[in-house]
């Protein structure tokens, strides 16, 4: 009978004896079972599997450029990390974008260059609170430029983070994410539509409409929203203006967050929340201050259910205006300026790519009047003798 470590070479193999294991054989390997490999038309399967691969990429492909997608750049830390370090390489002189997508996609990056002789470096990020990127700022003494900071209220005074993580990124960017970006940015990202996060297979799937878990609320995701370059000058997808029913999706999201519900922070707690962040932009404000950088808030437009919805929530004198008082920074609203006025927002929040090169000559105007003199003429004002 075999024993409990031992198994038995079967009924009939005609031995009667037991099959040794590893343990009764010490520092002898046991012995790997070889399969012969039955011989296939190994090159016919390997191209069936590639042209495959290629059909299906080919559609998806296909798919996304019918839905109105073009190649271009995507929006992620590595890119964001790339214009980061441009601070510390010699530009600690630069005007930094700072702000949510607003900043993001309503100010042009060649208009202000050809108005002000220099292109600033963007640091704004969608769906997120430039306060931990300010804050970056202050705590780099190779920053001496110019910092425009961009308000959404909803987002700026809740401190809400959606992509927060740029700075934590920077300091532990790996060689091989730093050449995965690279790689990414000359081979794949300039040819394919479809590689954009919100064309996704995960992604499109996610959003089916499955069936929701009573007595929960559900958020739609934002779709996509914009088209990115190399050096993260960015403006709204031109998908957003032009479709109707892409229009009406991005308002539908936005309106799902308007819609009150039970568990809605009451307006003293969202009051106290806005004075916490008031205080950190305060703290920051006064670092760059100290050592010479001109700090600028700039209130873009917004229209529509967003704009009501903004007023309600956070209303001017207790966000705004506190927060100007509270830092001693200056800033700019649009209600206060015609010329910031009346642009197309088509899903109430962000401009359409001609209004932003418009906006962004009005702004710079705007700003090259009453606030800061232009770049070029400063750098040409201290090489004067």
């Amino acid at each position: 009978m075999p024993s409990s470590i031992s198994s038995s070479e079967g009924p009939g193999n005609g031995t009667g004896r037991v099959r040794q294991t590893a343990a009764d054989r010490p520092g002898v390997a046991q012995p790997v079972p070889v399969r012969p490999i039955p011989p296939q038309p190994w090159g016919r399967i390997l191209l069936v599997a590639a042209v495959l691969l290629a059909l299906m990429l080919g559609g998806w492909e296909a798919y996304w450029r019918s839905f109105g997608a073009a190649p271009g750049f995507s929006n992620g830390y590595g890119l964001w990390a790339m214009q980061r370090r441009r601070i510390d390489t010699g530009e600690g002189d630069a005007t930094v974008l700072l702000g949510a997508s607003r900043v993001y996609y309503d100010i042009d990056l060649s208009i202000w260059q050809q108005l002000d002789g220099h292109r600033p470096i963007q640091l704004a990020f969608e769906g997120t609170s430039p306060l931990v990127y300010l804050e970056d700022l202050a705590d780099d003494p190779q920053f001496v430029g110019r910092a425009l900071v961009g308000v959404a209220p909803g987002l700026f005074f809740s401190g809400y983070g959606f992509q927060d993580g740029g700075v934590k990124y920077l300091r532990k960017e790996s060689p091989s994410q730093r050449i995965g970006q690279w790689l990414s940015m000359h081979l794949i990202e300039p040819y394919w539509a479809f590689d954009d996060p919100d064309f996704a297979l995960p992604t499109v799937l996610a959003r089916q409409p499955w069936p929701a878990r009573p007595g929960r609320r559900w958020f739609s995701d934002v779709r996509r929203l914009g088209t990115h370059e190399a050096d993260r000058n960015a403006h709204l997808w031109d998908k957003v203006a032009n479709d109707p029913e892409y229009r009406q999706l991005s308002r539908g999201i936005w309106h799902e967050g308007f819609v009150p519900a039970k568990d809605d922070p009451s307006a003293e707690v969202r009051r106290k929340g806005a004075m916490k962040q008031i205080q950190r932009f305060a703290a920051a404000v006064a670092k760059l201050q100290a050592r010479g950088v001109k700090v600028l808030f700039v209130r873009l437009p917004s229209d529509g259910e967003y704009l009501e919805h903004e007023n309600r929530t956070y209303p001017r004198a207790q966000s705004w205006d506190a927060l100007l008082a509270a830092t001693g920074a200056p800033g700019i609203h649009f209600e206060d300026y015609p010329e910031l006025q009346g642009y197309y927002l088509p899903e109430w929040s962000h401009m359409t790519h001609p209004e932003a090169k418009r906006f962004t000559a009005a702004l710079h105007g705007i700003i090259t009047s009453k606030f800061w003199v232009p770049e070029a003429t400063a750098h040409a004002a201290a090489a004067t003798p």
